[in-house]
């Protein structure tokens, strides 16, 4: 992006990217109803989901065991209907202050009455095509604002002011990249063979230079 913006810097840009699991990572702290409670923690305990622990460093922090150390966060804010916020933990002054809501008073809070008394989830999360009222965490899956939750590559090129378009699963032949890559492997195999490292660079970076615009647009 920063490439983009230095020698186009008039241009609207649009990336695209395919449908790998890295492109489509949420932030830790993101709206997800896949592991809350249906209801409020007990006393002494509290929800949240888990992200690793980073040490001053930058770097997860190991314990004794080797493995990586996790620690708790907040969830960030819901958003109701209208547009404002709502806090997915008791506020300030309550009884409860800072604990956990549960699925069960968030959907309450929402006017879903109904929805906040059924199951926790339908077994293994599987619930039937198309339902969206089978159970609470299905009821707050289906929810806009748990529908419209960012990826961080989204919010990365908004913040930047480019535009991101995601190409259906499993279908990599439908992403232009291929088109170059196959180009320019079809040059790159009419140069002599060598076994120098500049001869191979020069190669690689002449073959791809010479993929042309018709062959990336097609």
């Amino acid at each position: 992006m920063e490439i983009l913006k230095k020698h186009y810097p008039n241009e609207d840009h649009i990336l695209v990217f395919d449908n790998a699991t890295t492109h489509l990572k949420r932030p830790d702290e993101a709206l997800s109803a896949r592991n809350m409670p249906k209801f409020t923690c007990k006393e002494g305990t509290n929800w949240g989901p888990e992200t690793n622990a980073i040490g001053a460093n930058g770097k997860p922090v190991h314990g004794p065991d080797g493995r990586v150390v996790k620690v708790k966060i907040r969830m960030a804010n819901a958003t109701f209907a209208d547009g404002t916020a709502q806090n997915l933990y008791f506020p300030p002054g309550h009884p409860r202050e800072g604990v956990f809501k549960g699925m069960s008073v968030i959907l309450e809070e929402r006017g879903l009455v109904a929805e906040s008394k059924l199951k926790a989830q339908c077994e293994g999360f599987k619930c039937e095509r198309g339902a969206t009222a089978c159970c609470c965490r299905r009821a707050l899956y289906s929810q806009p604002d748990f529908v419209r939750v960012e990826s961080k590559l989204e919010t990365l090129c908004k913040a930047n002011g480019f535009q991101v378009l995601f190409l259906p699963k499993f279908h990599c032949e439908l992403n232009f990249i291929e088109q170059c890559w196959g180009f320019a492997k079809r040059i790159y195999r009419h140069y002599p063979p060598s076994s120098k490292e500049a001869d191979l660079q020069l190669n690689l970076v002449s073959a791809l230079e010479s993929v042309p615009l018709q062959s990336m647009r097609k």
